[in-house]
């Protein structure tokens, strides 16, 4: 049965297209099928079909890449931009709103057989005459030479004064250790100069020293285990140093842990009354043992 209303003629270059995929023919067929005005941007066509976003934009271009569909920016007089969306049936024939009305007025030129006047050209502006050079300046008098420490002037403008830096702050120097093992430490160097020792190096190492002497080690003891069997190269004299004086030092005992307080003696029932008693034995209580005569009160 043929249509007589309501029916849309679709080419079949469309409809069986070989590069376009059935989602694009079946969007570019309902797409000539509604009437100009229709809300066919992504979101409105996602609404109406249950394809999603994606799916429709993808479908979209294809038709665009294929000539079927043109989108076109359009800037409306109060300044934001639109897009146009203009659906084409025929690929080949397709021609854009601007087109269509560039060869219209180029047709109806050539039917009243005139041609626009051309614009007239602008006219070249004149150059300026030429004016003499000015008169050289005479050489301004020197400035005179600045006073050896002048004030800086305050900034234009009204703002802040520039910082000014400080100079880097230097840590107070150490005074000279004193005491046997701040010596003995001290006298390294002169038994081997691989090991001297600053004023900090030997401030950090003095605790150890006094702890071996106050412990009852000789001062000779602690200089031969200190300079005994020294490596070929010594990068690190105080770290070697410390490293021995923790091999000379004993090891640190855990503080003694107090005795647990003793556990009471297990609950008993008396076999002669049955209460209950402490006792580490079963027995009789002490009532019924003085009642028995074997508890003297």
């Amino acid at each position: 049965m043929s249509h007589t209303s309501r029916f849309t003629v679709v080419g079949n270059h469309l409809l069986q297209h070989e590069k376009l995929s059935l989602a694009a023919i079946g969007l570019a067929a309902h797409i000539q099928s509604v009437p100009e005005g229709t809300d066919i941007t992504i979101r409105g066509l996602a609404a109406r079909f249950p394809e999603g976003e994606i799916r429709i934009a993808a479908a979209l271009r294809e038709l665009e890449a294929n000539g079927y569909l043109a989108r076109l920016k359009v800037k409306l007089p109060g300044g934001p931009l639109v897009t146009h969306t203009y659906s084409f049936n025929c690929p080949e024939a397709k021609a854009l709103p601007q087109e269509q009305g560039q060869e219209q007025g180029q047709e109806r030129e050539r039917q009243q057989g005139q041609r626009p006047e051309p614009e007239p050209e602008p006219k070249a502006l004149e150059a300026p005459a030429p004016q003499p050079d000015p008169e050289p300046e005479p050489d301004p008098a020197p400035d005179p030479e600045p006073d050896p420490d002048p004030d800086p002037d305050p900034p234009k403008g009204g703002g802040a004064p520039a910082p000014v830096r400080e100079a880097p702050r230097r840590s107070a120097p150490v005074a000279p250790p004193t005491g046997p093992a701040a010596n003995l430490l001290r006298g390294l160097g002169a038994t081997d100069p691989r090991l001297a020792l600053s004023s900090r190096e030997v401030h950090r190492l003095a605790p150890c020293v006094d702890e071996l002497l106050a412990q009852g080690a000789a001062p000779d003891f602690v200089r031969s285990r200190l300079t005994n069997g020294l490596p070929a190269e010594v990068k690190y004299p105080a770290g070697l140093l410390a490293s021995r004086l923790d091999g000379i030092l004993p090891p640190q005992r855990e503080p003694e842990r107090p005795a647990p307080p003793p556990r009471p003696d297990p609950l008993q029932n008396c076999d002669r009354c049955d209460h209950a008693f402490r006792a580490p034995v079963p027995g009789l209580c002490n009532p019924c043992r003085r009642a028995t005569g074997q508890l003297v009160a």
